[in-house]
């Protein structure tokens, strides 16, 4: 019987670090299994994770549902399991019932709220599915904090989200080299990315001759970014790099860029910023992920008014004219990082579900 076993949609490249922790600390007692591809069939499984077991994602109601094979016999006998707390992954509500028959303990995994937050509608469904776990994991501590109040018999544990080792997270010193401005991330309409680009173009003139963009990510909007910077002969100044998912490569423009910028939604790519102590613009008034929680405005980001082309291209103008602060809080932003958003952190969570292996 195995000691912990987590079952993922799929395990894109920036899980890859913490389930190569989690797998070299429990060895044999530790198995994950995963799919080929999550809902948006943009995000993938990471084939280099050679300790995975494949499952098979059946996708229904045109990619709303999802239930997955391949895995029931050890999902059922497993002393912990970890699964997606995702009303919409209709084989874990099975799972869940058939576990609390057996008298098994299953931890749910994943944000705490919808995407239009605690007030949501669907947040009846997601609160039925919360109730039937023996623990949650939730992304930030005050995700942690609020849904404690609802829930304050519910054990309840943070698992910061993370994508470096604290060893991996380092800061260029080599002023001279910080001049771009980086955006990772996918390339959707609710990313934004195309508008970034937008405000780019309109304040590239008052920018330093060497100063580029760097977009890394695909996604259903490459085309139109690569149409927009053709148009606008931007090919020397922007520069769309595709998909990333090597430390060495990321590292390598992390270390070029005075900023990163968040046109859309904040997410993962926020916490891998602060990693490599590079601070970010924030759009304001989105919906956000738990990620928002590491932003620390006039410390570590700045935000500018959501949608508002000219206040983008200003706040990017301010970073450049106050190149020298920025360049000072570089050490700070990631000592922040290190602190909390490590994968030792995040881990942390996960290795206490078996005493044995504390």
């Amino acid at each position: 019987m195995k000691d912990l076993i987590i079952l993922q949609t799929c395990i894109p490249d920036y899980r890859k670090k913490l389930f190569t922790f989690l797998n070299e600390k429990y060895g044999e007692d530790f198995t994950l299994y995963g799919g080929a591809d999550y809902f948006e069939s943009t995000v993938k499984t990471d084939n280099s994770i050679n300790f995975l077991n494949r499952v098979k994602n059946i996708y229904l109601f045109k990619r709303k549902g999802l239930f997955q094979t391949g895995m029931w016999r050890d999902i059922l006998k497993a002393r912990v399991v970890v699964l997606e707390l995702n009303p919409r992954i209709i084989s874990n509500w099975i799972i869940l019932i058939l576990r609390i028959l057996l008298g098994k303990k299953t931890v749910l995994w994943g944000h705490a709220w919808p995407k239009n937050g605690e007030r949501s509608l669907t947040d009846v469904i997601r609160g039925g599915m919360r109730q039937l776990g023996s623990q949650i994991l939730v992304y930030t501590v005050s995700q942690k904090r609020e849904l404690q109040i609802k829930m304050p018999h519910k054990n309840i544990t943070c698992a910061p989200n993370a994508v470096f080792y604290k060893k991996e997270m380092v800061n260029n010193s080599d002023n001279d080299l910080i001049q771009n401005i980086i955006y990772v991330g996918r390339l959707t309409e609710s990313k934004k990315p195309l508008f970034l680009v937008k405000a780019f173009n309109k304040v590239l003139g008052f920018l330093p001759t060497e100063a580029k963009l760097i977009i890394v990510g695909e996604g259903e909007e490459k085309q139109n970014l690569l149409n927009y910077i053709n148009d606008n002969n931007l090919e020397g100044r922007v520069l769309v790099k595709g998909h990333i998912g090597s430390y060495e490569k990321l590292k390598s423009l992390y270390d070029t860029s005075l900023l990163s910028v968040s046109p859309g939604y904040i997410g993962l790519s926020v916490t891998q910023s602060f990693g490599f102590g590079v601070p970010m613009i924030v759009s304001k008034f989105e919906k956000h992920s738990p990620e928002i929680e590491a932003v620390k405005e006039g410390n570590n980001s700045v935000y500018f008014e959501t949608d508002n082309v000219d206040s983008l291209a200003d706040k990017i103008l301010d970073f450049y004219n106050n190149r020298g602060y920025w360049l000072k809080q570089r050490e700070q932003i990631l000592d922040f990082c290190k602190e909390n958003y490590s994968i030792e952190v995040m881990a942390e969570a996960f290795v206490s579900l078996n005493p044995k292996k504390i």
